[in-house]
């Protein structure tokens, strides 16, 4: 492909709650045995980027160890390949990373040592699959400056807190509003972009010295009237995890028969780093009904609706409803769990209680002697 991807992952979400507090959100653990952030590098690895930049910054030490290995991705080559930057303190520079704009700007070389005409840039937070050379033909048959992947959400999404467009019948945005207080379309932005390289250089050192640091507000929106920004739109399965719900609803959208089939039975695959671990068992008298159990897992008892991670115990006489078990948890005997979302780690007592009611979904995060003698 004639283009270097970015894959912007250094932002923190206040509405993951607790959740954000011990990793970044695109290194949040999706249908079992996947990372966030493994959709982003899965699609550019299918679309032939060979050279991708991933840009972190907050609580990365999670996300870090999960990119250790480049090889996952087919990104381990001689030409190319996979780069991890965070924030350098340097003599010309002493800041960390004000906005999207000014974490591609504090590394603006990785551009201007590249060779390639386009960048794909790309949020970490997303689940979806895409062949970006469809995103840059568009592109380059319009003609267009900037082309920004959007979709059109269903009536019943809160499209608020996202940023809003609205395009005329050829697909130009004339209209760009992000987190809009009435939204006056339907149609979103993905957090997705391509651009000319040499363009894109020209914008952020621009803004640089202007003193603004954000990619939508300070290129997108600033720039709809003068530069020509298409729409391309998306119409396939796609999901933003930046808070609680949007996480919780888009692990439940796995027990959904054409979510999965469509994830882990259709080309192109995702990919993520191996886990090694055995597969999951179910002992004598387990009762489990429409759940997705991951490697690792021993489980008793009763699992209905739910999603199981990676090296997951579950105890005897335990009922498990509608709720998120995270990687590494042990669940004591007799423990009851409805609509919740267990933290990774986790050693939950026997007997215990934990119930989300009116639509809240309680994070469960609870310590303990695992193993008694």
């Amino acid at each position: 492909m004639r283009a270097i991807g970015i894959i912007l992952a250094g932002g923190k979400s206040n509405r993951m709650k607790d959740l954000s507090k011990r990793r970044a959100v695109c290194a949040m653990p999706i249908a079992g045995s996947f990372r966030s952030i493994d959709f982003a590098l899965s699609n550019m690895e299918y679309s032939r980027v060979q050279k991708v930049a991933i840009l972190t910054q907050f609580n990365s030490r999670s996300l870090n160890e999960h990119l250790s290995s480049s090889k996952w991705w087919d990104f381990g080559r001689k030409q190319g390949g996979m780069f991890l930057f965070t924030p350098s303190f340097t003599s010309e520079n002493n800041n960390w990373y004000r906005g999207t704009a000014d974490a591609i700007a504090q590394n603006i070389s990785f551009l201007k040592n590249s060779h390639e005409p386009y960048v794909v840039i790309a949020s970490g937070d997303c689940v979806y699959k895409m062949d970006y050379n469809a995103v840059l033909e568009y592109h380059v048959e319009k003609r267009a400056d900037i082309t920004v992947v959007c979709k059109e959400m269903p009536a019943d999404v809160n499209v608020e807190r996202f940023g809003t467009v609205g395009m005329d019948e050829d697909g130009r945005i004339r209209d760009f509003v992000e987190k809009p207080i009435v939204a006056r379309s339907s149609i979103i932005s993905c957090g997705i972009y391509v651009i000319r390289r040499r363009l894109l250089i020209e914008l952020l050192e621009r803004s640089a010295e202007e003193g603004r640091f954000d990619f939508v507000q300070d290129i997108l929106i600033r720039y709809k009237d003068i530069k020509a920004i298409y729409g391309y739109r998306l119409s396939d399965y796609w999901s933003n995890i930046a808070s609680v719900d949007d996480y919780f609803n888009t692990n439940m959208d796995f027990l959904r028969p054409e979510v999965r089939h469509y994830f882990f039975q259709e080309y192109p695959e995702v990919h993520s780093k191996a886990a090694d671990l055995p597969p999951a068992k179910y002992n004598v008298g387990v009762n489990v009904r429409n759940s997705l159990l991951s490697s690792g897992c021993i489980v008793n008892g009763t699992i209905e609706d739910s999603v199981l991670f990676q090296q997951v115990y579950v105890g005897n006489n335990c009922v498990i409803r509608n709720s998120l078990i995270l990687n590494d948890v042990y669940i004591g005997d007799n423990t009851y769990i409805e609509n919740c979302i267990v933290e990774s780690d986790s050693t939950i007592q026997a007997n215990s209680y934990y119930k989300g009611e009116n639509g809240i979904r309680i994070v469960v995060e609870e310590s303990g002697e695992r193993y008694k003698m």
